[in-house]
């Protein structure tokens, strides 16, 4: 089961409120504007900063 796509339409970066998107192995939700991304666990997306890994390459 993968996430819902109305879930990521509405999902947001909880530290500076921009859109997130999945990244191309579906299991992280990419934010550019911090360059972090958001691990996705079982199809529930962590969305904690404190969870948060830099983004490195893309």
């Amino acid at each position: 089961m993968a996430l819902n796509p109305k879930l990521l339409e509405i999902l947001a970066c909880p530290k500076c409120k921009k859109s997130v998107y999945l990244n191309e192995q579906q299991n992280g939700l990419i934010c550019d504007a911090c360059q972090l991304i958001y691990e996705v666990r079982d199809d529930i997306p962590i969305m904690l900063i404190d969870e948060a890994k830099p983004l490195k390459n893309k």
